[in-house]
């Protein structure tokens, strides 16, 4: 930007002008949001919360994963529809949460959470070049849910398969 605007190439209102400035508003709520969750303790009572409904269901061994999956889900159902940015910056603190209460290495659920956030496919909202070619493109919003939910539940699977054997819990 400076490089632009220093070469004449862009005059300072029409920078000031392409800001999207409704985007970055959520983007700083969100990240409040996510802060504020971790301060209060609100994001490792959820993360309680949802140990507690894989701990009821799944064998200890495949704890782990499955919270690894959920955490995954969620993330990725937020990033739909919320920037990437808010979805990470909420789901973070909740990754962290898990792990502390399984007792395990944060490390997976942060990542899986940075990766869902950015699978952001299934939506023109959730990520700003899908946002930019919909309207340009001329594509309907059922065009990205066509292509785009079977393209996340893929990067689900790949990430759910990979990201442990990088990353152990």
């Amino acid at each position: 930007v400076a490089v632009l605007l220093l070469s004449g190439c862009m005059k300072p209102k029409e920078a000031y002008a392409s800001v999207e400035w409704s985007i970055l508003m959520i983007i700083f709520g969100m990240l409040a949001l996510g802060q504020a969750m971790d301060s209060t303790g609100a994001s490792l009572l959820i993360a309680e919360g949802l140990t507690d409904i894989v701990r009821s269901v799944a064998p200890a061994h495949m704890q782990a994963v499955l919270m690894l999956a959920l955490l995954y889900l969620i993330t990725s159902l937020f990033t739909e529809f919320l920037s990437n940015n808010a979805a990470v910056a909420l789901m973070v603190p909740i990754a962290l949460g898990i792990a502390a209460t399984l007792g395990v290495d944060p490390r997976p659920f942060v990542v899986a959470s940075c990766i869902a956030s950015s699978a952001s496919f299934a939506t023109p909202i959730g990520y700003q070049t899908n946002t930019y070619v919909y309207g340009v493109g001329g594509y309907r919003f059922t065009d990205f849910t066509r292509v785009g939910l079977p393209l996340n539940l893929l990067c689900m699977a790949i990430t759910i398969f990979v990201v442990p054997m990088v990353w152990e819990f």
